[in-house]
């Protein structure tokens, strides 16, 4: 089959490589129909080489049709249409049943002290073959597979992968007051689709702040007070529209590459011409991250106020204002989205009407072979790339 495989810094490609095949009784091979480029994908693109191997598999975000099923499988049969969480998560062991997906006792990786497995994802979590391929192997066939409606396109439901229940966690994680305010930092598919629920969810007030003038005008044309994040002034504008307070919640959708963090950048770089088990260690003790959201998002939220991080992070020395954030008595919550937990929430709003937005969220749609073209274009922000859809 074909796949997009990462062979270095800014280097995926399409390789021809082995198809899937049922491995355990409860597996299921399904056909994807459609894949999405995450904003994390592009961590691996740029920063995470060291925990990847030459040939590894990209993508976390695809859906299709189930080919063919093991012995032990009921829940699905060939034929059915599903979209495949990016939590590789069994739904039985304790930390399921609590909705804690991400943290799944069945597939946590202990040798890198991580939490559950993920698909396409790096060493650190698992190295499971991801779904921007024809075809993926799916463990937990009877739980992991979220069974989808025929009839309504893909970008109706293929977010459920990832996209939807990480805002919605995000929001969730919020915790913005009914009628409240809310600071979302990056319009990226996160930031965007954050925004649309925040406000579908009641928030009063939704600000959104990027650099991009494409991605601000998308976010105004839903109804966001989109800032561009350039603005000298922009912790005052914001605190101005919030009653000088600032906003009851800020959700950091950017992560570890933020811009404006010129110190950290040039410190990934430096780290990026060391040999890789080097860069490895390196990351895993005293890697430190990007974090001018996240020293905006302190900076802006309101006193008492919530920061809900739905950004990746990956830095074991970061910096943090301790002194500033107890003396706000600000709320963190942060963590990989449980994406079972919101599936409930989420999927009968897919079903019978589009109040999400979601079949025109996508910006672009490419043939699979046109991978490491749509990921240089997505890396650099080109062409109003705010999420691109793959397509075997």
């Amino acid at each position: 089959m074909k796949a997009v495989t990462w062979h270095g810094k800014r280097d995926v490609r399409v390789d021809t490589v082995p198809d899937p095949r049922i491995e355990q009784p409860t597996d299921i091979v399904v056909g994807i129909t459609s894949s999405g480029i995450c904003g994390s994908d592009l961590h691996l693109y740029e920063v995470l080489g060291p925990f990847l191997e030459e040939g590894d598999i990209l993508g976390h975000e695809p859906m299709g049709v189930v080919e063919e099923v093991g012995p032990e499988v009921t829940a699905v049969r060939p034929g059915d249409r599903v979209v495949i969480p990016f939590n590789v998560s069994c739904g039985t062991c304790f930390m399921c049943g609590q909705g804690l997906h991400s943290q799944c006792e069945t597939t946590q990786v202990h040798e890198q002290g991580s939490g559950a497995a993920l698909f396409g994802y790096t060493k650190l979590y698992g190295q499971v073959p991801g779904g921007q391929a024809e075809f993926l192997r799916v463990p937990f066939g009877n739980t992991l597979p979220i069974k989808v409606p025929d009839g309504p396109p893909d970008d109706r439901f293929v977010y459920l992968s990832d996209v939807l229940p990480t805002a919605w966690q995000a929001v969730e994680y919020a915790a913005i007051p009914d009628g409240g305010s809310v600071a979302v930092l990056g319009l990226g598919p996160i930031g965007d689709m954050a925004c649309r629920i925040a406000q579908h969810r009641g928030a009063g007030q939704v600000i959104g702040v990027d650099l991009v003038p494409e991605r601000l005008e998308r976010a105004r044309l839903n109804g966001v007070d989109a800032l561009d994040v350039r603005d000298p002034d922009l912790a005052k504008v914001i605190r101005d529209k919030t009653g000088g307070r600032g906003p009851d919640a800020v959700i950091d959708a950017v992560g570890m590459e933020a811009h404006g963090s010129p110190t950290a950048q040039m410190t990934q770089q430096m780290t990026s011409l060391l040999p890789d088990p080097v860069q490895g260690w390196l990351m895993k003790r005293v890697g430190v991250d990007r974090l001018h959201a996240l020293y905006l998002a302190i900076e802006i939220v309101r006193r008492g106020g919530t920061i809900s991080l739905s950004g990746v992070y990956g830095g074991m020395a970061d910096p943090m204002p301790m002194l500033r954030m107890f003396d706000k008595q600000i709320q963190l919550r942060m963590g990989q989205a449980n994406v079972h937990r919101w599936v409930p929430d989420i999927l009968p709003l897919l079903v019978d009407g589009d109040p999400l937005g979601v079949e025109g969220f996508a910006t672009h749609r490419v043939r699979l072979e046109q991978a490491p073209a749509a990921y240089q274009m997505f890396q650099q922000k080109r062409d109003g790339a705010v999420k691109v859809l793959l397509q075997p």
